[in-house]
């Protein structure tokens, strides 16, 4: 099988490294990729959100399969483009994927399929927004209706950021504040059969001990020891088919990733988000541990024989993924900056360097392009030793001006995360 994916960060190098090491997969083009990705894939310089040139790429490459990863080209109807090409698509069409493009499409969706989530208002004047904010109080949840690229969400005690967030947005939806550990559960569908992938939880916070703004992520784990036995089948019953089944209801099936931000909260599981595709950088550890190929789970839900798959299976293990970020992320980016170290840390076992922010300098050298550079993957037999090896990568990686979270998954690892 030949494979094509689409786009430049840290989601797509781990999509395109797992079907590299497919046995099902015959070639991996990525377009336009970057530094990493050209490891383990032939590169292709075209406009990501370019529905036409992807399409006509694909077609020149006969590719049998097309994997769009980021949500923008998603959202921009990308996948509809390539499907119009009569060629397989991994990834929602456009109006499926206003699941993520529209945080009030989303509630609109979740209230019609009974599925669980926060109450929540959509706000467009001053005068909705005050009123919503003092409706639920703080802590104020605030949320551009909008794609932000995982940076539209403000959550404060401070009613001035709230409302000075609110009124940046053309859109807001303004939601109760939901208690409780967030989880993230993925789930590969073809708009009929619904296959749930392996829990896994993200670090949103640039800060140890979840201080500091809200980032696109700074690390992840999985599986998740410490979640509810049923939680899997739960989330499934009440939260994935459901959305699925809606969405087929009003003509607009989805077929892609389904991804839930999930909230375990005292009155019990919520929905937070929804998003349309692989997240970031949960992805990079759940591909570490998927044992099926993930060839035959992307192609049957572009061909519509998920059926024919079966459940994922997984290897009896722990993966922990470490974000090194770039100076002054989030709220600025640097670029440019020598990055040093990422062939030692490759080198060490059980470990994978994944490049989402890099480019090559004039003389070949390894550079930083934006905010959240790489991501340190590491398998372990538990959560300790997944730790202890990913933290020894990110040791062994010298980025001038760089900056990583000390604590993804310590609590856990000490037994600290409350129900």
């Amino acid at each position: 099988m030949k494979t094509l994916v689409i786009g430049t960060g840290g989601r797509e190098h781990a999509l395109a490294l797992s079907l590299s090491r497919d046995a099902g997969v015959t070639e991996v083009h990525a377009a336009p990729g970057n530094p990493g990705i050209a490891e383990v894939a032939t590169l292709h310089d075209v406009d990501p959100l370019d529905g036409a040139a992807v399409a006509a790429l694909a077609t020149r490459l006969e590719a049998d399969l097309v994997v769009i990863g980021p949500e923008a080209p998603l959202v921009a109807g990308v996948a509809d483009a390539v499907r119009a090409a009569g060629i397989a698509c991994f990834g929602p069409t456009a109006a499926a994927a206003q699941l993520e493009g529209s945080k009030a499409f989303a509630k609109e969706i979740m209230a019609a399929a009974q599925v669980p989530t926060a109450m929540a208002h959509v706000c467009e004047t001053r005068e909705q927004i005050e009123s919503a904010l003092d409706g639920f109080g703080p802590p104020y949840v605030v949320k551009d209706d909008a794609l932000a690229a995982g940076k539209g969400v403000v959550v404060t005690d401070d009613r001035q950021e709230a409302l000075d967030h609110a009124l940046s947005c053309d859109r807001v939806v303004i939601e109760e504040f939901l208690d409780g550990p967030e989880v993230s559960l993925f789930a590969v569908t073809d708009g009929s059969t619904v296959l749930p992938l392996q829990p896994a939880q993200d670090f949103k916070r640039a800060l140890d001990g979840d201080e500091g703004p809200n980032t696109g992520g700074m690390g992840a784990y999985t599986p998740l020891g410490w979640t509810p036995d049923d939680l899997v089948a739960e989330v499934t019953r009440r939260v994935l088919v459901p959305t699925v089944e809606e969405m087929s209801r009003r003509g607009t099936p989805f077929a892609g990733l389904l991804y839930a931000g999930l909230a375990l909260t005292s009155r019990g599981v919520r929905v937070v988000e929804f998003n349309a595709r692989f997240g970031d950088p949960e992805t990079q550890a759940i591909l570490a541990l998927l044992r099926t190929p993930l060839s035959a789970l992307l192609h049957g839900a572009a061909t519509g024989t998920l059926d024919q798959v079966g459940m994922p299976h997984w290897l009896d293990a722990t993966a922990v993924t470490v974000v090194m970020s770039s100076a002054g992320y989030p709220a600025t980016s640097s670029s440019g900056d020598a990055i040093t170290g990422v062939d030692a840390a490759n080198g060490l076992e059980g470990v994978d360097v994944i490049h989402a922010g890099t480019a090559l300098a004039d003389d070949g050298s390894l550079v930083t392009a934006g905010g959240r550079v790489l991501s340190v993957t590491a398998v372990g037999t538990d959560l300790a030793d997944a730790r202890a090896r990913a933290y020894a990568g990110v040791g062994a990686i010298r980025i001038e001006g760089g900056q990583h979270r000390t604590d993804i998954a310590l609590a856990a690892e000490q037994g600290h995360i409350q129900l």
